[in-house]
């Protein structure tokens, strides 16, 4: 899932300091499993604000809307009347979220209110780990499930550097060697063999630094 973190009370009043009606909008995924952008958390903010604003003599008026899904048009039609009577709208989903509601309405300033952060897993309790970096060529097969582009520090392809100590990361100890976990895993499987394969440097053309990607299935469309 995306994970992503608020922003701060003082951030967010200086992002909407020049609104005095102003519309926040949650999300029901991904931000509402991390604790970041739904009902709930949308809810604490806007009282949070509100009191932020009145305390600064400068009051805003707040209305609140948590819909399904922001990075999807079904859902974002919900949105028309809500925004239709104020000045601003600040998104408390992932940076998709944001964008899809600034493309949806145009004519009004629409902010972030969360810091998108990257893909991953609930860990432990309010705990969530980045697991995968969207390179958009996934090699996860070669290396037993465990990605070493995200994982490994140095995402280094063919094995691990001479730094790791007592299967801890160089570069942080607090985590594990990448290439550790993925010896273990591929022993568990039988199939450390393909530990022999020398494999090619990473194409990164699949990846963001071409610019924006997109994704087509013919095979859905109709």
């Amino acid at each position: 899932m995306i994970v992503a973190s608020p922003k701060s009370i003082t951030e967010l009043k200086s992002i909407i300091a020049g609104h005095r009606k102003v519309l926040f909008v949650g999300c029901g995924t991904c931000v509402t499993v991390c604790l970041a952008g739904g009902e709930r958390e949308v809810g604490i903010m806007a009282y949070a604000m509100r009191m932020a604003r009145r305390l600064d003599k400068n009051p805003v008026e707040i209305s609140q809307v948590t819909i399904e899904r922001q990075c999807d048009n079904e859902f974002l039609k919900d949105l028309a009347e809500p925004a239709s009577g104020v000045e601003a709208i600040v998104s408390f989903g992932c940076g998709a979220g944001v964008q899809a509601i600034a493309e949806r309405f145009p004519d009004k300033p629409v902010y972030a209110g969360l810091d998108t952060q990257f893909l991953g897993i609930l860990e432990g309790q309010a705990v969530w780990t980045e697991k995968c970096l969207g390179c958009g060529s996934c090699m996860l097969a070669e290396f037993g499930g465990i990605c070493p582009i995200t994982r490994c520090a140095k995402r280094l392809l063919n094995g691990p550097c001479g730094g790791s100590l007592e299967d801890r990361c160089e570069v942080d100890p607090e985590k594990p060697c990448a290439w550790q976990l993925i010896y273990k895993r591929l022993q568990a499987i039988g199939q450390l063999d393909r530990l022999e394969e020398v494999v090619p440097p990473k194409d990164w053309s699949t990846a963001w630094y071409g610019g924006a990607r997109r994704v087509v299935r013919r095979d859905h469309q109709v």
